[in-house]
């Protein structure tokens, strides 16, 4: 059955969002290196909100300082951010977008440079030269996640998503291959994975049965195996606590890597599990207009935007009126960027993707 773009979700919280149109949670480098909202990290967002997206993520944003993933990353660990979150969520919200914020902590990657410590991990990992959480940090962590989940609610956000992907903390404890504990978070799949579903039970309990609750999964890559985040996908949904499940694909139109469960693409896998009224949004190349309705048209609520958004801050409206929507060709000039509403720090990030951003030579006029 085809989805209308422009059509609006009511999520099981009872929040409805606009249309089907998400910003991907983008790393950007350019907010205070406390944690504190940067002028040019509030432009980059609230433009997105002003270009429509019916849902306008923040980047991964650290639970607690140690979490920290990345220089320049937008933090909610302390009250002291408090007042830069206000003034975004409400700016976001004044367009008719809801606000949503990202809980994060690295784990082993988080760069011993960057924390002046050594990075934490379930287990020590050589690799990375992370040591070992105690139990106690363990409960520490679930008690940030949860403090930063009711801060986000205090500066007016609509919701959070709790981020279990691309090889941060609580995808470490899922990873097998990564978490060697033998308590009772590590081991089985159920205590592996029992700190995300700790997490997600007392945000919904401190935070409200009206606040939006998602979580960002990631089915392969970092020691995920595609058949455990599917099964930890369905009793997320079981447990009737979440709203939206965020699944990064990195590809949407796919095959999974293991050979053995190519019978169906990777976002068929996601598709055909019994989602009850949870929403179900995936990311991964989708880029076009195409791209979004073929998506929706494969049983996916609403599609999740990064590439595309950082081109375009206005993609949801350029495709709600052009269905053959495509974007502009890359690289495209720093200049052009800037019109976008990305800072310096931001399109200096971007210049380690390839073909993206053009060399100084093409942007003499």
């Amino acid at each position: 059955m085809s989805k209308n773009v422009d059509e609006s979700i009511a999520f099981p919280c009872g929040i409805t969002m606009k249309n089907r149109f998400m910003l991907a949670p983008l790393t950007n480098e350019q907010s205070h290196e406390d944690g504190t909202l940067s002028d040019d990290e509030f432009r980059w967002l609230t433009m997105r909100a002003e270009g429509q997206f019916g849902l306008v993520m923040t980047c991964a944003s650290h639970v607690q300082e140690i979490g920290k993933g990345f220089s320049g990353q937008l933090g909610i660990f302390s009250d002291k951010q408090i007042e830069g979150h206000q003034r975004l969520a409400s700016k976001i919200k004044s367009f008719g977008s809801l606000a949503v914020i990202q809980l994060h902590h690295a784990g082993m990657r988080s760069p011993e440079k960057l924390i002046g410590q050594a990075p934490v991990c379930p287990s020590e990992n050589e690799k990375s030269g992370a040591r070992s959480l105690t139990k106690e940090e363990i409960h520490q962590l679930k008690s940030d996640f949860i403090s930063a989940a009711v801060r986000a609610k205090k500066c007016g956000y609509n919701g959070v998503e709790v981020h279990g992907a691309h090889g941060y903390i609580l995808s470490q404890f899922l990873s097998s291959e990564i978490n060697h504990r033998e308590d009772e978070y590590g081991g089985s799949l159920e205590n592996r994975s029992r700190l995300l579903f700790e997490i997600i039970e007392d945000i919904r309990s401190k935070c409200g049965k009206n606040f939006l609750l998602g979580v960002r999964l990631s089915p392969e890559r970092f020691g995920m195996d595609l058949g455990e985040i599917k099964t930890v996908v369905q009793q997320l949904i079981d447990t009737g606590k979440i709203d939206f499940l965020d699944i990064s694909l990195w590809d949407s139109f796919k095959l999974p890597e293991d050979l053995t469960k190519q019978s169906k693409s990777l976002l068929e896998h996601f598709t055909s599990l019994d989602r009850k009224n949870v929403k179900l949004t995936v990311a991964g190349k989708i880029r076009t207009g195409k791209d979004v309705q073929n998506i929706l048209n494969q049983g996916v609520d609403f599609v999740t935007i990064g590439r595309t958004a950082i081109l375009h801050h206005d993609f949801p409206l350029r495709v709600i009126e052009n269905s053959n929507f495509q974007p502009i060709e890359t690289p495209v000039t720093r200049d052009y960027l800037r019109n976008e509403g990305l800072g310096e720090k931001f399109i200096r990030y971007m210049e380690r993707w390839p073909d993206f951003v053009s060399p100084d030579i093409e942007n003499v006029s």
